[in-house]
């Protein structure tokens, strides 16, 4: 088995206002897989759809080798899920909590449980809706790894966190998977703090994927280039794919290009047009968040393209 999660052809739209449209998803087995979006795009409904808690009206979703919901009682077994939303029961302890949830799994590591819930300074007897948000945050990541699962579904896990639970929380889940090379699947509006760990990426804008593809890739073929002297319409077919033109920012001159797919062999079509490439720079994972989700959308009346980066999915 090549691939953790594969989701194919998928339809489903729960009312009016929106719809997931033909979505295919990959996820390679042991990659980190960031979820990007802006609000409503579908990330969370996607990942409800992949956890069994609704029925698409139309294509497959497969994980871990098994159907979904065929065969959701093993495959919920096997992943670890963090909800956008707190689902534990507000009126159990904490130690309560811990040993409720070890029932369900037969792989919970209850010596485990206790280290991270020593390091992470979990009070025992604190019931649950007294817990802050960070506190909460670390009990769900301790509940989803001490049961020592291959997939981790993660919707959200550090959304109004302070840096300092952020860093706890992302440092325990990277710990796990290099022990264990399990797959991650993390949604998250933090575009900058999933660069610094996925592997791969995936890009969803209102129900549809905009991309997908290796952060590798990602960084080698998203490009800002500068050039000058561009004509308004080339004679020849563009060899790569222009997701943005516009003035330069700044004291700069000419044109700023946003290219995907571009080679550094590419420079030689500007000259023949009879304009010079002077800069080509790399982007960051949310510079070409947003510069793909501009290219895959209409600009409203006044050209700009509202993205909504930042905003809860």
């Amino acid at each position: 088995m090549t691939n953790a999660i594969e989701i194919r052809g998928l339809e489903w739209t729960p009312g009016e206002a929106f719809a997931l449209q033909d979505l295919n998803v990959t996820v390679p087995r042991g990659a980190i897989y960031g979820f990007l979006g802006p609000n409503g795009s579908g990330k969370t409904s996607t990942i409800r759809l992949l956890m069994g808690m609704a029925k698409p009206q139309k294509g497959s979703i497969t994980v871990l080798g098994g159907r979904v919901p065929g065969h959701l009682p093993e495959n919920l077994a096997r992943t670890g899920y963090v909800p956008e939303r707190p689902h534990l029961i507000p009126t159990l302890t904490v130690e309560e909590a811990i040993r409720f949830h070890s029932a369900f799994y037969s792989s919970w590591d209850a010596a485990w449980a206790m280290e991270m819930k020593a390091a992470f300074r979990l009070p025992d007897v604190t019931r649950i809706a007294r817990l802050s948000k960070g506190e909460t945050g670390k009990l769900l990541i301790l509940l989803a790894l001490a049961q020592r699962p291959e997939l981790l579904v993660l919707d959200e896990p550090t959304d109004g966190l302070d840096p300092v639970v952020r860093r706890d929380v992302l440092a325990a889940v990277l710990e796990y998977v290099s022990e264990t090379e399990a797959t991650v699947f993390i949604s998250s509006h933090l575009v900058h703090e999933l660069e610094r760990f996925c592997d791969w990426v995936g890009v969803l804008d209102n129900g549809r994927m905009v991309t997908e593809m290796t952060m590798e890739d990602f960084k080698k073929e998203i490009k800002r280039v500068r050039v000058v002297g561009a004509p308004a319409e080339f004679q020849a077919p563009l060899p790569f794919d222009l997701l943005g033109r516009r003035k330069s920012d700044g004291l700069g001159l000419g044109e700023s290009w946003v290219i995907r797919g571009w080679r550094d062999e590419m420079a030689a079509f500007f000259s023949e047009a009879g304009a010079e490439v002077r800069d080509v720079m790399d982007l960051d994972l949310e510079e070409g968040f947003v510069e793909l989700l501009s290219s895959a959308r209409p600009a409203n009346k006044n050209g700009a393209v509202p993205i909504g980066v930042g905003e809860e999915v």
